[in-house]
């Protein structure tokens, strides 16, 4: 299927990607997200929907599905297309547009803005050959609801941010929580270690470092508990458990993305101050971004969206600025346009 002509089609649909559609409307142009998962939200509806999230503006506590849905819902007034289950497999350019090509679909457009975040992920698996008979009965890369955890127990492995917030959010709902750690250097918040290292100085928690898993304990087929080996003296434990989260990050790839004549290192983009890639037409915003400075944030990503679609509409059109002025000015809002 060939779609209609757009002037910016935004290349992934998580916070980054539907700000950006957002405010590509608020400037008057066409738009649209294409995007390999079905729904939109990104990593926030894939792997942890009902994670808090504490550090967006406006929002002193907001739940990850209640932002995507809100963002979704700003998005929608302009009334530009989300296409989901389209992976992006090439792109053309001829007569002064580009065109995208995904599995199914081809979406000319004027210019390009790439959220794709970390790109195609995945989460990481648990390396134990013990480990794959219970993915999805027992064993889980990511929490959907959390319900299912009330009055459980549950064994946590990781040492990262989801890792330590899940520990933090589910102690007061399951019936034990047990962090599981291959070191005793942590990459979560330090706020975050510290709530849980309270919890288990006070009982409430368990922590044990230099532990990695070794077996899977079962009882008429369902999940009892778990082995754990201590790296260093090669001793086990056992260790109650109906349910195992793994939380040991993500396996990302940006794809054909790396041939499209962008600045890549490391699986990032590298752009300027304006967020443009290198090669025409093609700008990025979020955390598939690589500056001096750069912070991966849902907050940054948001600011990166309007230059990238700025400067995008500015290059389209050159009559409009690039700065469109505050928007409580502008008509498109039914307010007084400056």
């Amino acid at each position: 299927m060939v779609h209609e002509m757009r002037d910016i089609t935004i290349i992934g649909g998580g916070p980054t990607g539907l700000f950006g559609l957002f405010y590509a409307g608020m400037r008057g142009a066409s738009a649209q997200i294409v995007d390999a998962l079905p729904d939109p939200g990104g990593q926030l509806t894939a792997l942890y929907p009902e994670k808090l999230i504490f550090d967006v503006g406006g929002f002193p506590r907001v739940l990850a599905k209640d932002l995507v849905k809100s963002l979704a819902e700003q998005a929608a007034q302009f009334k530009g297309p989300f296409h989901g289950n389209q992976r992006v497999i090439g792109l053309e350019e001829a007569h002064g547009h580009f065109e995208l090509i995904t599995d199914t679909d081809r979406f000319p457009t004027r210019a390009i803005v790439i959220a794709g975040g970390i790109g195609a992920f995945a989460p990481r698996k648990l390396p134990q050959p013990c480990a794959a008979p219970w993915e999805g009965k027992g064993i889980a890369y990511q929490v959907g609801d959390p319900a299912v955890y009330t009055g459980k127990h549950v064994v946590i492995i990781g040492g990262g941010d989801s890792a330590f917030d899940w520990a933090d959010q589910l102690s007061a709902r399951a019936a034990s929580i047990t962090l599981v750690h291959r070191s005793d250097r942590f990459r979560a918040h330090a706020a975050t270690v510290s709530a849980v290292q309270a919890a288990a100085a006070s009982g409430k928690t368990a922590i044990h470092t230099f532990h990695e898993l070794a077996d899977v304990i079962a009882t008429d087929g369902v999940m009892t508990g778990v082995e754990l080996k201590e790296i260093k003296a090669k001793t086990t434990r056992q260790v109650k458990a109906d349910h195992v989260l793994a939380m040991l990050g993500f396996v990302s790839d940006i794809g054909v993305l790396g041939g499209w004549g962008l600045s890549i290192a490391n699986d990032e983009i590298a752009v300027n101050s304006e967020m443009h890639t290198g090669r025409a037409g093609i700008w990025a915003a979020g955390d598939i971004t690589a500056y001096s400075g750069k912070l991966k944030l849902i907050a940054t990503g948001f600011a990166e969206a309007c230059t990238a679609v700025n400067q995008a509409v500015h290059w389209i059109y050159p009559a409009k600025k690039v700065n469109p002025g505050h928007s409580s000015n502008l008509a498109i809002f039914g307010q007084k346009d400056d």
